[in-house]
């Protein structure tokens, strides 16, 4: 016995191995412990054509709110300088009329997107509304709710807004109006199909039975577990609304004159063309920039949240 303790004493701690979790280890564990919004975050900053979208909208809101405030020209102001092309003096040069084109398209974005984002509110409001209602009662009430959505739906979209644009005077409330009058359809299915899923999950079930009302659970249970399929639609649908107007004020039927916005200075550029394609290029440009970089930023929302994808 004393022999053998010998042998155990002269022989090399290399030669033993530790079973089960070292302390470095663990700790290297915890650290990869994050929280769900922390883990979509990363995962979206891994996403390059994402990030290039936030920092571009961040450049083009920035540059909407201070460029109007920070130039000597006017959006309205007539220079006396017509058709000039672009030059120190005037970035993006001129119009027929004189007017500077660089303020004009900065206040045309402040138009746009103003226009976009609260046409794409009034749907995010009335949309997770009418699909949490729908989808949470079920039965009869989601079945009248979504035949009124079907109806709806089956009357093409740019007809119905041309309609009301065309009886309505022209102006930014007839427009997000017009816009918002059909728009939150797709936003009502996407929650409703959420609701469906969520609402006989044991947490929802719980709160029914000890007596949560209708608006607790929409609030507190439904809106929260559906925010991610919410924040995708609603980054998808503020392009559709920027591009719509920008397509219905090329027609003459957005924002009267002198206001600026991208669509009507596109349409206006048209004319000109071949003589001062700087007009047509500058709206253009940024219509097209505005559009990909909410694309590019309701993709990457997508894939982050997409549980599917985590590693």
């Amino acid at each position: 016995m004393i022999k053998t303790e010998d042998k155990l004493e002269k022989l090399p701690p290399e030669m033993f191995e530790i079973v089960g979790g070292r302390h470095d280890e663990t700790e290297k564990l915890a650290d990869k412990s994050v929280s769900f919004w922390k883990e979509v975050l990363l995962r979206f900053c891994q996403n390059k054509l994402a990030v290039f979208g936030v920092v571009a909208l961040i450049i083009i809101t920035l540059m909407a709110i201070l460029v109007p405030f920070l130039s000597p020209y006017s959006y309205r102001e007539q220079l006396g300088i017509y058709n000039a092309p672009p030059s120190a003096a005037h970035w993006f040069g001129t119009d027929d009329l004189g007017r500077d084109v660089f303020v004009r398209v900065w206040q045309g974005a402040r138009i746009s997107l103003f226009i976009g984002i609260t046409a794409a509110v009034i749907d995010l409001i009335i949309g997770v509304l009418w699909g949490s209602i729908s989808g949470l009662f079920g039965g009869r009430v989601d079945n009248i709710m979504m035949r009124i959505a079907d109806i709806l739906s089956a009357v093409p979209y740019l007809l119905v807004v041309i309609i009301l644009l065309v009886v309505l005077e022209p102006g930014l409330l007839p427009m997000i109006i017009a816009l918002s009058i059909t728009g939150w359809i797709n936003m009502a299915r996407i929650v409703r199909g959420e609701v469906l899923s969520i609402k006989n999950q044991e947490y929802v079930l719980a709160a029914r039975t000890l007596g949560a009302s209708t608006w607790h659970l929409i609030k507190k249970h439904i809106i929260p577990n559906a925010l991610g399929a919410i924040l995708v639609t609603m980054t998808l649908t503020i392009p559709t609304a920027i591009f719509t107007e920008s397509f219905l004020s090329y027609l003459g039927l957005g924002v009267p004159a002198p206001t600026a916005s991208w669509g009507t200075m596109a349409s206006e550029g048209n004319s000109a063309l071949t003589s001062a394609p700087w007009r047509l290029f500058f709206p253009a440009l940024f219509i097209s920039l505005t559009i990909f970089s909410f694309n590019a930023v309701g993709d990457g929302l997508r894939d982050a949240l997409d549980p599917k994808l985590r590693k």
